[in-house]
């Protein structure tokens, strides 16, 4: 009877963490509805999310942010989506009918009218393929495959008004200095020119300009790039970007247009993380350094979006532990600002981000599970999500106290092995109770 009971009990673990997972449980529950009002951080509803997922695409609509593709946490590619509205905080699957084979490491890009999913692979092998999804008739069209690029992952998209241009990647055996322009109007492939493009490289970066596309970094498979080349899809020609001044050699950074520069930052170099980052000018082919003054601490598997003002950079991993705090740069000062981490979402990498116009939304990733067994991965994927106001990060970084001393909040800043380690933060906004709990007296609000 013990045994038996034992064993029971076994089973019914294993479910609860199993269901746990499917339905969110396994997450960080983050705050009350009324605490995320006062905090920069609002959570992204999870009753109606899509399934948790890693390695996650993004794009935003101008009206809603389309996930699509992905691996489960059992490294599974996904052929399922969802639409999030942050107007009304909920979310509605994308249809699977016609969708793409379940895929990851893909691209994903937005035309306007379209979200255009490309490349990637699964469990069985490398894709050639994609999808057409239009979300105002909630359907898919086939990519053509006549004459398309070679399967590949861990290539880039840019999508310049007119085309999608992919490029780079990798098959598993073999990586490219190859790619295709992609006309969704007459579905139809063109070919890249290889004529003075980069070296063959795949987790680089792509950056469209307005009249190019600018390649940089990455890995060839034995070293990290500190290299570029700059593609005119109108010449079908290639022009190499300067590394004088440039930033070492990186993959699995981050790259944001400006309007006017390249913003590079973060990533890793062989098994160091990097806190480092370059901007470029393509006018005049120069590199200018990254102030390290402030700068988040060294990353990769992060996000960055570009503000129309700022590049806010988020989560990611140090290669030892998961991170759920980021910063904003801003290239006029060539300063950083903190993001607060109150009431930030679940520290992960491998997620997704976007840019509303006013908000950055940050969803899915890989996280720690808050139940640990032997027998389980401490990593998770998740199916939650946060929203970034910057706007209501910028009131305070710090506050005075009557008796001129500082109060300074412990919270947790990242998840190392398992166990939650805390930094002070003498920057973070007071919580409601900590504002309730001032009464009427004054304080000055100030910046350190």
């Amino acid at each position: 009877m013990g045994r038996e009971r034992g064993n029971l009990l076994f089973v019914l673990i294993i479910v609860g963490v199993l269901c746990g997972s499917v339905l969110g449980l396994t997450e960080l529950d983050r705050t009350s509805s009324a605490e995320a009002n006062a905090s920069p951080w609002i959570p992204t509803d999870r009753t109606t999310a899509p399934s948790a997922r890693q390695v996650v695409r993004a794009v935003w609509t101008g009206e809603e942010m389309i996930v699509w593709g992905g691996a489960n946490q059992f490294g599974l590619g996904l052929g399922t989506g969802g639409r999030y509205d942050p107007a009304f905080d909920n979310w509605i699957p994308v249809a699977e009918f016609g969708a793409p084979s379940p895929r990851f490491r893909h691209t994903q890009i937005w035309t306007g009218e379209e979200m255009i999913v490309w490349g990637g692979g699964n469990t069985k092998g490398v894709f050639n393929t994609g999808g057409r999804y239009n979300p105002t008739f909630d359907n898919w069209q086939p990519v053509t495959e006549i004459d398309a690029p070679q399967a590949r992952l861990d290539h880039t998209a840019v999508w310049t008004g007119r085309e999608m241009i992919i490029w780079g990647g990798s098959n598993g055996r073999r990586i490219f200095n190859s790619g295709g322009k992609y006309d969704p109007t007459n579905d139809r492939w063109t070919p890249v020119a290889t004529d003075g493009a980069p070296r063959r490289r795949r987790n680089h970066t792509a950056v469209w300009t307005g009249r190019e596309m600018i390649i940089w970094g990455g890995t060839d498979g034995r070293t990290v790039l500190q290299t570029g080349g700059r593609y005119d899809p109108e010449t079908d020609t290639w022009r190499p970007v300067s590394v004088d001044g440039a930033p070492e050699g990186r993959s699995q950074h981050t790259a944001v247009w400006t309007g006017r520069e390249m913003i590079i930052w973060g990533g890793k170099s062989g098994q160091r993380a990097l806190n480092t980052g370059g901007r470029y000018d393509p006018e005049t082919d120069t590199w200018r350094p990254i102030s390290l003054i402030g700068a988040p601490e060294p990353r990769f598997d992060h996000t960055a979006v570009w503000t129309g003002r700022e590049m806010i950079i988020w989560g990611g991993t140090t290669g030892r532990a998961l991170l759920n705090t980021g910063a904003r740069y801003d290239p006029e000062t060539d300063t950083w600002t903190p993001v607060s981490v109150a009431e930030a979402p679940q520290a992960r990498k491998s997620h997704a981000a976007v840019w509303t116009g006013s908000e950055m939304i940050v969803w899915g990733g890989l996280g720690r599970r808050i139940l640990s067994f032997p027998f389980l991965p401490q990593l998770t994927a998740l199916r939650s999500g946060g929203r970034y106001r910057p706007d209501a990060d910028d009131e305070t970084a710090s506050f005075i106290t009557g008796d001129g001393g500082h109060d300074v909040t412990t919270v947790s800043r990242e998840i190392r092995d398992g166990v939650s380690s805390h930094t002070e933060v003498p920057w973070m906004r007071p919580s409601t109770s900590q504002m309730r709990g001032m009464g009427n007296r004054k304080y000055s609000l100030t910046r350190r």
